[in-house]
């Protein structure tokens, strides 16, 4: 299934990114990796992940505390947000 991404995405990439590279180079491309480990994840199997709220389905990193939420649409899954654990709860939420 194909995959899109709300405009913001990467800038929620980008900023964990930007954490990671402060500690180690090899620590942020391995938080990329695993992103796109568990994108390609939902990708193949839209309704792997558990849903949170409304339409919305929550996919957690394993070795980071990030999450992504998507949607599942007809025709693709949508990434709205790339967001830490601990980060409030209504970001990205109001992404469509």
């Amino acid at each position: 299934m194909k995959v899109g991404y709300h405009p913001t995405v990467q800038k929620d990439v980008n900023r964990a990114l930007r954490r990671y590279d402060q500690f180690s180079h090899d620590l942020g491309d391995e938080f990329w990796t695993e992103l796109n480990k568990s994108i390609a994840a939902a990708s193949a199997n839209p309704l792997r992940f558990h849903p949170y709220l409304r339409d919305l389905r929550r996919a957690n990193l394993k070795r980071f505390p990030y999450h992504f939420l998507y949607r599942v649409l007809p025709d693709r899954i949508r990434i709205i947000a790339v967001r830490h654990h601990r980060q409030r709860p209504t970001f990205g939420l109001q992404r469509r």
